[in-house]
């Protein structure tokens, strides 16, 4: 009996579309999925605060990013694996941990990531452009100083997709072909 382990990481920044590709590697090829953002959106929710609200959190408290980093790194390998884990670091983790799977980066520009989180979530174009600005660089300075590391350094990742201009079905079929081309 062999060791279980994740077939593939799903990383990018917010808006990037890592939720809806997640959604449909699981549900084309019926595997289990961990998705980073919804247990980070989860975790804001049953504190009662808001995205921005637990980002400010989470800089001032490392402990809660770092539990939930041990949650994703260890459903990577092991009897409880999932088939697909995504977040900005499950690249990283991925590679620090030696998993041979597929790690992917979804390269999206700013104002299309902001375009996205309008559609998900209705927030005016500016607010959503701000709102990921701000993320992303509250994000990136912990990740640093928690990790040493960059979410969109390419060194982790076997692909990157640049995924502007791709729609979802597109960016899920040219993942489907490189997971079926590795298998």
């Amino acid at each position: 009996m062999g060791v279980s382990m994740v077939h593939i990481t799903v990383s990018g920044h917010p808006g990037s579309g890592t939720s809806t590709l997640v959604q449909g590697l699981a549900e084309r090829f019926g595997w289990t999925s961990l998705n980073g953002g919804d247990i980070f959106r989860a975790e804001a929710k049953r504190r009662g605060l808001s995205l921005h609200e637990f980002e400010l959190l989470c800089k001032d408290d490392e402990s809660v990013d770092r539990s939930l980093d041990i949650l994703l790194q260890e459903r990577m390998v092991g009897d409880a694996s999932l088939d697909v884990v995504e977040s900005r670091l499950a690249g990283w983790w991925a590679h620090r941990q030696d998993i041979d799977c597929l790690r992917i980066w979804l390269d999206v520009t700013p104002e299309e990531r902001a375009r996205r989180v309008v559609n998900r979530e209705g927030l005016p174009y500016e607010e959503a452009l701000e709102a990921n600005r701000v993320r992303i660089e509250l994000d990136g300075a912990r990740f640093d100083r928690m990790y040493g590391l960059a979410p969109e350094d390419p060194t982790p990742y076997t692909h990157v997709i640049e995924a502007s201009n791709l729609s979802a079905h597109d960016i899920l079929e040219q993942v489907a072909s490189l997971l079926e081309a590795t298998s």
